[in-house]
């Protein structure tokens, strides 16, 4: 039976969430994209190679981040035995650092935030990987992008219906990050720190849906 954490709706959502907080930061967090650790990776490397050790350091604090994200929903989702879904733990453990993110204001703290919100994404990406059992990611569009083209191109070549249907699923993932990217562009230039508080509605919609449908479901994943 198909998981409610693997359905359309649910990575819609999710989506909506990761191009909102990728333009959030970028907007009022000084100019960054929290969500993806290659430019963090890239700006270490080179920072070594012309010997700016001291000016390289800061860029490995969201890698690790993202890296402590990661272990965090893996420790929550083998560990995990209450009432509810570990995958709802996620989503309540995002809304709160999300809240306290939104507390902080402008200015030489930023890079925390950013952690904050690496780590959120961590911790999203590692919890919610699949839609219809095809591998998606809901916090970037690299492996989307790439996914996709495979699969239009599957489908050229032969004409199956099903690689079309898999080749839209990506397209569609893109175009709702793009969207929530547009609305956390606008929000944020209206309401500043406090437009990262809007992403707990999705957030919250995510986790009643798990809680209706996925909560009576036995979890076989094997990850």
């Amino acid at each position: 039976m198909k998981q409610m954490s693997e359905s359309l709706k649910t990575g819609t959502l999710l989506a909506v969430v990761g191009g909102y907080l990728d333009a959030y930061t970028y907007t009022i967090r000084g100019c960054v994209f929290a969500n993806a650790q290659t430019g963090n990776i890239a700006f270490f490397g080179m920072n070594i190679a012309n010997g700016n050790f001291k000016a390289a350091l800061p860029y490995l604090i969201p890698v690790f981040s993202f890296v402590i994200g990661i272990l965090t929903a893996e420790k929550i989702r083998r560990s995990y035995s209450g009432m509810f879904h570990w995958r709802q733990m996620v989503i309540v453990l995002e809304m709160i650092t999300l809240a306290v993110a939104g507390f902080i204001p402008c200015g030489a703290i930023d890079n925390v935030v950013n952690c904050m919100i690496s780590f959120v994404c961590a911790v999203q990406v590692q919890s919610f990987k699949r839609i219809n059992g095809n591998a998606v990611s809901t916090t970037v569009c690299t492996g989307n992008l790439r996914s996709g083209t495979e699969y239009l191109h599957k489908f050229f070549r032969s004409r199956d219906r099903e690689n079309l249907k898999i080749a839209l699923i990506y397209i569609y993932m893109i175009l709702l990050f793009t969207a929530g990217a547009v609305i956390g562009t606008v929000i944020t230039s209206k309401l500043g720190v406090r437009a990262v508080w809007l992403c707990s509605a999705p957030l919250a919609a995510v986790c009643i849906m798990l809680s209706v449908k996925e909560i009576e479901q036995e979890d076989t994943e094997i990850e």
